[in-house]
């Protein structure tokens, strides 16, 4: 069975995937006609091959593959982890200029019993909710709302945890005429000196400035099949190759993975997904979320204020600084 459902040259990552969802399918159906104990020994014997694909799969994907599953439609978004993750959690809404940005959650609530602040990103599944949530492209009134809410974070103590997944920051004319640059740069400035935890992880896609503008932290993670990037491997390829079908190729130069992002040091955890990635099993996920942010907590909150902010400075003063050894 597994070996007729090879890889096929030239067929596109999502094409591959859904093929192994129909197989999961089929073997589900095969096991609620099995009538004996010899059909569901056949079953399960064809249900453990599927899953040997499905890992296969998933374990040989290479940074273009993996940038495609971060954009997978059914990966949990930020409403999504705030469900599971999240109890008496409360959205803020607005920036008290313009108005309040569909395409940024703020808000507080309690993470295991703990009290925090939460941020994220939020994108939509259907047409009609991409675009009430701007394709999770933020103007500078998310920013400025995320802002709000840290500050909150900080008068009160809480520690804030920031959920990255944006293609990057809106780029259009109304963004850039309320100030979209000064609205993020204001944002890394004011990060980069709160006086409380800060713990970052890109779950999906976290594009340019508009993730970093809600990414410096005390610890920054990242999901297995996550990438984040100073631009899309489309963008690119078409700045690069004037080709916008390079983007494997260009995805490969990028160093985006989760692998080559902790090995630069920009990364400081890689977080496990289940099987299958993160839009598999949103519960199996969401724990597994869940133990990295806990662990990560736990020392975060014992360090003082100074501690916490001359740390984060120390960090970012580190991260890819390169130098030429002379002989």
């Amino acid at each position: 069975m597994c070996a007729a459902h090879k890889e096929k040259k030239g067929t596109s990552t999502v094409d591959r995937q859904r093929e192994i969802e129909r197989l999961e399918k089929d073997v589900e159906e095969l096991r609620r006609l099995a009538g004996n104990d010899e059909g569901e020994a056949e079953v399960e014997r064809l249900k453990q091959e599927v899953l040997e694909l499905r890992r296969e799969f998933y374990a040989h994907m290479g940074p273009w593959q993996r940038a495609q599953i971060a954009r997978h439609p059914q990966r949990p978004y930020t409403l999504d982890w705030i469900s599971l993750l999240m109890t008496d959690f409360i959205e803020i809404h607005g920036d008290r200029g313009i108005g309040d940005d569909k395409a940024m959650i703020a808000g507080m609530g309690k993470f295991r019993g703990r009290p925090v602040a939460l941020i994220g990103h939020q994108k939509g599944r259907d047409t009609k909710q991409r675009v009430i949530r701007n394709f999770g492209q933020p103007k500078p009134e998310g920013y400025r709302k995320a802002l709000r809410v840290m500050q909150l974070a900080a008068k009160f103590g809480r520690p804030v945890l920031c959920f990255i997944d944006t293609p990057g920051a809106y780029p259009g004319i109304d963004a850039e005429e309320r100030g979209q640059g000064e609205a993020i740069a204001r944002n890394l400035r004011e990060m980069a000196r709160l006086p409380v935890p800060i713990i970052v992880t890109v779950t999906g896609e976290g594009g340019s400035g508009g993730a970093l503008a809600v990414a410096v932290g005390d610890r920054v993670n990242i999901m297995e099949n996550g990438f984040y990037s100073v631009i899309s491997p489309e963008g690119c390829a078409s700045i690069i190759w004037r080709d916008s079908t390079k983007a494997e190729t260009a995805a490969i130069a990028m160093k985006i993975m989760a692998n080559d992002l902790r090995e630069l040091g920009i990364i400081d955890e890689i977080i496990r997904e289940p099987d299958g990635g993160a839009h598999s099993d949103h519960e199996e996920a969401a724990k597994l979320f869940a133990e990295v942010l806990e662990k990560q907590l736990l020392v975060l909150t014992n360090q003082s204020a100074k501690e916490l902010v001359n740390a984060r400075y120390e960090k970012y003063r580190r991260m890819c600084q390169f130098f030429d050894i002379i002989q």
